[in-house]
């Protein structure tokens, strides 16, 4: 066996050292982009609705996407987003890895379309996630009902069209290998994820005209 791990040490050594190598490449020169994909300065740094809900969050994405449309073409997939409703607009193939019967629709849904501050979406197996701020055509905020996952949405008119900004704040792990795989593998994956869906609310607003939304008033929640 010592002969065994002897022939063995060499390699297992040079993994060590590459992983930690990447591990470094990404804390030191990727992470960034990877958080703020698509988002300007002056919006990673600008306050949005929900940041008082996780005000010391472990990890803050904001990633932000330029729509030729206008707020009103954007909301009506926004307000339908979700597992039984009108998907995440993502690959869901790796949603329905994880059981979340994920079915990204291309057509506005009008049976979802009523969205209240209050009004709760099941994630599968995983959080609840509750609705705590909808302004229509302005901010959606999503919470998991432990406060662990805080999820914004915010539209804002640019030229002719709308900057759709995606803030993601969540809870630190508890414990080291925690925070270890959150930050090295689950970082990377939300850009993968959510690059898709911005990209995919932005095609489907794009190719539909806007539609007339109800009068709502501004609703919140906490």
């Amino acid at each position: 066996m010592n002969s065994t791990i002897e022939r063995l040490a060499p390699g297992l050594t040079g993994v060590a050292a590459g992983t930690a190598a990447l591990a470094a490449l990404y804390l030191t020169v990727l992470r960034r982009p990877c958080l703020t994909w698509g988002a300007t300065d002056e919006e990673v740094a600008a306050a949005m609705p929900g940041d008082e809900l996780l005000p010391d969050a472990g990890i803050v994405a904001t990633r932000a996407v330029t729509v030729d449309a206008p707020p009103a073409a954007i909301w009506p997939w926004l307000v339908q987003l979700g597992p039984g409703r009108g998907g995440a607009y993502t690959y869901d193939w790796i949603e329905n890895l994880f059981g979340l019967d994920m079915h990204s629709a291309d057509t506005v849904l009008p049976q979802f379309q009523e969205l209240a501050a209050g009004d709760t979406i099941a994630l599968g197996s995983g959080p609840t996630m509750r609705a705590m701020v909808v302004e229509p055509e302005r901010h959606l905020v999503f919470a998991a009902d432990d406060r662990s996952w805080i999820w914004a949405f915010g539209l804002s008119p640019f030229g002719s069209g709308t900057r759709l900004v995606s803030r993601n704040r969540i809870a630190a792990a508890t414990s080291a290998p925690g925070r270890l795989l959150t930050t090295l593998v689950m970082e990377p994956g939300s850009l993968l994820m959510e690059r898709k869906m911005l990209l995919g609310i932005k095609a489907r607003a794009e190719r539909t005209p806007a539609v007339d939304q109800p009068t709502t008033a501004v609703a919140t929640t906490r």
